[in-house]
């Protein structure tokens, strides 16, 4: 892509911020706005919306922010951005092989299993929003390393239990194939969440939350009421029809499972109209690593707790079953 951009000094320069629509990813730029203000143009997508830095046209002196996209995917639009002399500050979680050296990239990557986008820039900006990287972990479900924060934050069990369910509410509604899948696009979302500087007003002033989060409970109960594919005492499969409340259920569902069963593997699997399969896999919380390896033998992309795959071939899904009973997880925790 190229785009036409005005000799040096002759415009001022642009901000863009990137992410994932999830909560984890909305919750991580939302924190940097509230602390550097500024009129930035929003670029972001569904969960699945992975190579975003694709769709951004910037030219010399420019800045884009990149929170919870998968630097690998977005490899070839990263370095066509740094080479045009754009400066790109970039906050993730995903494995990556190999970062780019370019003086134009900050990058703020941590691959750790208790690690998300939003705990990254809470590091960052020294806890100024603490309440807003809270819902991104919790969204992200990392509910242990969430609960242990919001505790030393001084919240109590009512007030972490309200940031909890709004993080997987918000998180929930990032899964679909397109926007008329979710209740509001995460474009749409984001602007209403930026007018509130705390969470818990956000979900006083606004109806959207308790919309989303009633929708996600029914989502799971259609999910719950199916019986496992394959179930035993090391992992549990379970395959989802192809529908607009799979489409939007599968990671919630997926985290669900993790939580409720942390020395077990999970994946979700839902077969699209053509008949393939996308896949949500959750390592076992007390062993959380191997997700990523596993779906990257399969075109997919993640972290080490979680990970997917964007189309799972029909013709491929004995051989990712095989390949996900015989997985060995990472080291138990102590």
């Amino acid at each position: 892509m190229s785009t036409t951009c005005s000799p040096a000094g002759a415009r001022a320069p642009r901000q863009i911020d990137v992410c994932n629509g999830d909560a984890d990813g909305l919750c991580a730029v939302l924190q940097w706005r509230l602390d550097a203000p500024a009129d930035a143009e929003l670029i972001t997508g569904l969960k699945r919306d992975i190579a975003l830095l694709e769709r951004v046209q910037a030219c010399a002196g420019d800045e884009v922010l990149v929170c919870d996209l998968s630097m690998q995917r977005n490899r070839a639009a990263l370095l066509r951005l740094l080479a045009a002399g754009v400066r790109v500050r970039y906050f993730d979680h995903h494995m990556v092989r190999a970062v780019p050296r370019h003086p134009g990239l900050e990058a703020h990557l941590d691959f750790a299993p208790d690690a998300c986008s939003s705990l990254l820039v809470d590091r960052h900006l020294h806890g100024r929003w603490r309440a807003w990287a809270l819902v991104g972990a919790y969204g992200d479900n990392l509910r242990g390393v969430a609960d242990a924060m919001a505790a030393s934050y001084g919240l109590d069990p009512t007030r972490r239990e309200r940031l909890r369910r709004l993080g997987e509410a918000i998180n929930y509604n990032a899964y679909g194939e397109d926007e008329r899948d979710v209740s509001i696009a995460p474009a749409r979302l984001y602007p209403i969440m930026a007018r509130y500087r705390d969470p818990l007003d956000f979900l006083d002033g606004e109806t959207i939350a308790a919309r989303l989060d009633a929708e996600r409970r029914a989502d799971l109960d259609r999910a719950r009421a199916l019986r496992p594919h394959r179930d035993d005492a090391r992992a549990g499969v379970w395959l989802l029809p192809d529908a607009a409340w799979s489409r939007r259920v599968i990671g919630t569902f997926a985290n669900e499972l993790a939580f409720e069963q942390p020395r077990r593997a999970h994946a979700v699997l839902r077969q699209t109209a053509s008949g393939d399969f996308t896949v949500s896999v959750r390592a076992p919380l007390d062993a959380a690593s191997g997700a990523n390896i596993l779906c990257a033998r399969f075109g997919g992309t993640g972290r080490a707790a979680a990970a997917g795959i964007d189309r799972l071939p029909q013709a491929a899904l004995g051989r990712f079953l095989d390949a996900f009973a015989a997985m060995r997880w990472g080291r138990a925790r102590r």
